[in-house]
């Protein structure tokens, strides 16, 4: 059995030799997000960290060096650090109760190697919130925690000496911080949450000003040569968001702060979860938002398959359908082959000939003119792993994909499985004299 260090969190398991081949998402992030700043823990500040065991202390940014420590000279693994309120006095009050009592009185014991030799078997302990006095300190941190956020999340509506100009444009506000965050999301497509949900308002907007000042994306969080080409970036891919992926924004969200143990993404998750169970509220005046399918060739979209599918056959000569039935394609083929022909064109490339043009408009006039339009090159381009993974993250096209027709094609998938015993031809001659439909033509033939 081998140690493990994940993060914030250490855990004991045992390790496979063998590498996992697995499908990596189209991109990453260039710099990996920040942890030390995760949902429910202190922003970094003067109270340092102690060991529960020793002397060894560290600041609080540096948690792992502490986290690694207790592990390796301790043997000492604490669970779920991340959902701690205030870490400093958590360790605190742990190191005064082991003054007081031996550590195999509130920890968990997990023996290693517990099938070897004895000499080559050690104790590890686990302190966590099973044990009923680490679950009271953990929600007692947790609501004194919630108590100080929400205390200076008033104090921030209170304050009327806000005073700041716009990241976006040279626009000036005061008094109330809720305007200038409703004005970046009217006036320039930039929103970072409902403003009764932000707290430590101002550092948020220091820390997103400090990455735009160094010329970096807030989205992706690559770095730009300059300001009007970091600029045109953000307009164009649509980057006017920041990265829900970097938990150094957790700490600004009230949301984060609510309940012990749990996310902000488990307590949404909840909610929805009790709205899908109340059976007695009445939904029968809902109406859906229709999804809209984007053509592949151009801007038209459809709100239902039919009308999709009859466009793109009528306006621009492609037909999926007659592409599924031709090449009897399944459905994530179907899947592989929408987000191929996304791509080719998005990066004004022929699909077919894949040959390379200057712009969008002159690949599509290209397919147009020499006929490519339902020219497919050979099925090893384009059935490929990658082509999973949407070229649009957002394509409604995919949706209406299906493994078959409905109605009568799923009679005749399901009859396709079905094996036929042909009949005994052989003696072709008599089988024709002896044909049952050849007696019932007779019998037709004569009672007319």
């Amino acid at each position: 059995m081998e140690i493990l260090w994940l993060g914030d969190r250490a855990q004991m398991h045992t390790v496979s030799k063998s590498k996992d081949s697995i499908l990596e998402p189209l991109s990453f992030p260039d710099q990996p997000a920040d942890t030390s700043s995760a949902p429910g823990v202190q922003c970094p500040g003067s109270e340092p960290l102690v060991c529960l065991f020793c002397s060894e202390s560290v600041p609080l940014p540096q948690k792992d060096v502490l986290l690694r420590h207790l592990l390796m000279e301790h043997k000492l693994v604490i669970a779920d650090v991340k959902l701690i309120a205030d870490f400093p006095k958590y360790l605190l009050y742990w190191k005064g109760r082991f003054l007081e009592q031996p550590v195999t009185d509130f920890c968990s014991v997990i023996k290693t190697n517990s099938t070897g030799p004895v000499e080559k078997q050690e104790d590890y302990f686990l302190l966590c919130d099973v044990l009923p006095e680490d679950r009271v300190l953990r929600e007692k941190l947790q609501q004194k925690r919630l108590e100080e956020v929400l205390e200076q999340q008033q104090k921030e509506r209170d304050d009327c000496s806000f005073h700041r100009l716009c990241m976006f444009c040279s626009e000036e506000f005061t008094g109330n911080r809720s305007s200038l965050l409703n004005h970046m999301a009217r006036e320039h497509s930039f929103s970072i949450g409902l403003p009764d949900n932000i707290v430590y308002c101002s550092e948020f907007l220091d820390t997103l000003q400090d990455k735009l000042d160094s010329l970096q994306c807030l989205y992706c969080e690559k770095t730009f040569r300059d300001k009007t080409t970091l600029k045109d970036h953000m307009r164009k891919k649509a980057h006017r968001r920041i990265n829900a992926k970097n938990h150094e924004y957790d700490r600004f969200y009230v949301i984060n702060y609510l309940e012990l143990g749990k996310t902000w993404e488990e307590v949404q998750s909840e909610d929805d979860r009790e709205l899908a169970d109340d059976e007695d509220d009445d939904w029968s005046d809902w109406q859906a938002h229709p999804v809209s399918a984007v053509c592949l060739f151009c801007d038209h979209q459809s709100e239902t398959l039919e009308q999709i599918y009859a466009h793109m056959k009528e306006a621009h000569g492609f037909d999926l359908h007659h592409l599924k039935t031709e090449l009897n394609l399944k459905f994530y083929q179907q899947v592989k082959l929408v987000n191929f022909i996304r791509r080719q064109i998005h990066q004004s490339r022929c699909y077919s000939c894949m040959r390379t043009f200057d712009c969008r408009a002159d690949a599509l006039r290209h397919i147009t003119t020499e006929g490519h339009v339902m020219k497919l090159p050979e099925m090893s381009a384009w059935d490929q792993p990658q082509y999973y993974f949407p070229t649009y993250e957002n394509d409604a096209l995919l949706c209406t994909l299906s493994d078959s027709e409905e109605g009568d094609g799923d009679e005749e998938h399901r009859g396709e499985e079905i094996p036929v015993i042909a009949e005994d031809i052989s003696n072709l001659r008599a089988l024709k004299q002896s044909s049952v439909l050849k007696q019932l033509l007779k019998e037709r033939g004569g009672s007319s």
